[in-house]
């Protein structure tokens, strides 16, 4: 038979409290902090000192569970028949545990079913710290599921019903809420639930809104951004860099606002130029390695290796969206960029180490962050736009910000010729189509002139001389076979440059075509080499039967540009 009683505990005794006997019992009375005089039964601690015993204000049940355990369990009662119903309660269950009416899991999950949310939501939050989660992704998940279970009347795990979320998704679709914002909603509240149907968590026997579907984010876009193009680039970094001092000197108000002649002492226009040159290189950075803000922000000076063959940066793991850790590549320039930036902020450091009489530093602290990134870089972002007279809204609705620097590298790396596997990894993405669709705009690339590459295919029929003309081969005699013996090959399969020293043409004609074809055969490769020393026939012009493919060296000049 199970019982309900309040626990007692001891505390230190208070300073300045009065000890006491009554009845042959020792006790001691002081002053509370609302100024009423307590008193309580006085015991002797393991240490051997003084302390007092208390009772708490709430009842606690003690029963044999199922599994026939002596358990205490807490009602959160301070009625003692509230709390005799609740052992009531738990009795029951642990009966029909025994009889197996009911398993201990689902006994667990009928509990937990009672539990507030608030409860369940504060165990999530300490699952999400435990696995590396960041302040910010706990504090949306927070902040999300809060509004959930406001919405949707959720007070319990009870509470939870597929069709209430279904209706929540619904009403924010007609309320024109976009896509990805309905569909972050719905993966927290899907991953709360599983943590909770978890075996090993055992809150929920079973997600009950596994297979809610997501909507459609590309057929509801809501913020689509655009890349940036070469010479918009150059003006908006002359702008960051100018704009905080054309800010100080030019008048607000007044006749004579929005001229520049405000006065600005020399100390105030050397930190003005020193946060330009900041901005300025923020966003070269950026647009150079594709790096997020927050990732930018995190970088140290220690994390920078600038001396070795390859420059790079060192990104954490911690700072990294995905978790993983990168090697971040720098272009040589940007490199020297860094470089100067690093060596100037240590003189800065040191001056002002001079000038407050503190040690002279050598070397900047490894901890030292790289950029002091503002928290409001998109306002100031904004503001760089307007002045460089840059759009911020295109004509397709597409939008500059600070993310849109990361499509910007993107665009570029497409742009430039770089292989999509090679620009997926410059972008640290998983999958590559996120890199040739999301982080490449299409209106940046040159179609047009890939397009060129493609053969002419005509749908009439052309005589001979028409397709020689075409070909720009019709002063070539009627007798030559274009295709006959076009891969002789050598006896030896070793590979030679292709001649004309055997043609049988002109020397007005051969000299017309020497230096136009130049082909090479890897001796390694034992590849076929073209010739033409044993067939005399062989016309190849400019681009020969297939447009000129460029030498591996030439491609490698062209990326490494």
């Amino acid at each position: 038979m199970g019982t309900v009683f309040k626990k007692t505990f001891t505390k230190p005794l208070p300073d300045g409290a009065e000890l006491f006997v009554r009845k042959g019992e020792r006790f001691a009375r002081w002053k509370g902090r609302n100024g009423k005089t307590r008193t309580a039964a006085l015991t002797v601690g393991a240490d051997g000192s003084e302390r007092i015993v208390e009772t708490s204000p709430y009842f606690v049940a003690q029963y044999r569970d199922g599994s026939g355990v002596i358990r205490v369990s807490s009602t959160g009662c301070r009625d003692e028949t509230a709390a005799r119903r609740i052992l009531a309660d738990l009795e029951r269950q642990a009966e029909l545990i025994r009889s197996g009416v009911v398993t201990s899991a689902e006994a667990a999950v009928g509990r937990h079913n009672k539990t507030p949310l608030a409860e369940h939501l504060d165990a999530y939050q300490t699952y999400l710290e435990s696995i590396g989660a960041c302040k910010e992704h706990r504090t949306e998940r927070r902040r999300q599921l809060r509004r959930l279970f406001a919405d949707c009347g959720f007070s319990t795990l009870a509470d939870f019903h597929r069709e209430a979320m279904e209706r929540w998704l619904v009403e924010r679709t007609r309320d024109g809420m976009g896509a990805r914002t309905r569909n972050s909603h719905l993966v927290a509240l899907l991953a709360f639930a599983n943590w909770c149907a978890d075996p090993t968590v055992g809150r929920l026997a079973s997600n009950p809104f596994r297979g809610i579907a997501k909507a459609n984010e590309q057929a509801d876009p809501r913020r689509l951004r655009r890349a940036l193009n070469e010479d918009e680039l150059t003006r908006l970094l002359a702008v960051a860099r100018d704009r905080p001092l054309i800010d100080a000197t030019t008048v607000r108000r007044g006749p004579r606002a929005g001229e520049r002649y405000a006065n600005v002492r020399p100390e105030v226009q050397e930190r003005l130029r020193w946060l330009g040159r900041e901005r300025a290189l923020i966003y070269k950075t950026m647009v150079l390695t594709g790096l997020r803000k927050g990732e930018l922000a995190s970088l140290t000076v220690g994390a920078m290796n600038l001396g070795s063959a390859v420059p790079f940066a060192v990104l954490s793991a911690a700072d990294e969206k995905n978790r993983q850790g990168s090697e971040i590549v720098l272009r040589p320039d940007l490199a020297d960029d860094l470089r100067e930036w690093i060596a100037d902020k240590l003189k800065r450091t040191q001056s002002d180490a001079i000038t407050s009489g503190a040690p002279i530093p050598s070397t900047l602290p490894a901890d030292t962050s790289l950029f002091n990134v503002p928290d409001k870089l998109s306002k100031i972002l904004n503001r760089d736009l307007k002045l460089a007279k840059i759009s911020k809204r295109d004509d397709r609705g597409r939008v500059v910000d600070v993310h849109a620097l990361r499509h910007t590298f993107g665009t570029l790396l497409s742009k430039g010729g770089v292989a999509p596997r090679t620009a997926q990894a410059a972008m640290r993405h998983s999958k590559i189509d996120l890199t040739m669709t999301v982080y490449t705009d299409p209106r940046l690339l040159d179609v047009a002139g890939a397009l060129d590459a493609l053969p002419t295919l005509p749908l009439t029929g052309q005589s001979e001389g028409e397709s020689l003309r075409a070909t720009g081969t019709d002063n070539v005699d009627s007798n030559v076979h274009l295709l006959a013996q076009t891969l002789a090959q050598t006896s030896d399969k070793s590979g030679k440059p292709l001649t004309f020293s055997d043609n049988p043409f002109t020397d007005e004609r051969s000299s017309s075509l020497e230096g136009m074809v130049v082909v090479s055969a890897y001796a390694d490769k034992r590849k076929e080499p073209l010739s033409i020393a044993d067939n005399g026939s062989l016309i190849l012009g400019a681009t020969g039967l297939e447009p000129v493919t460029p030498s591996l060296s030439s491609w490698c000049s062209s990326q490494l540009s």
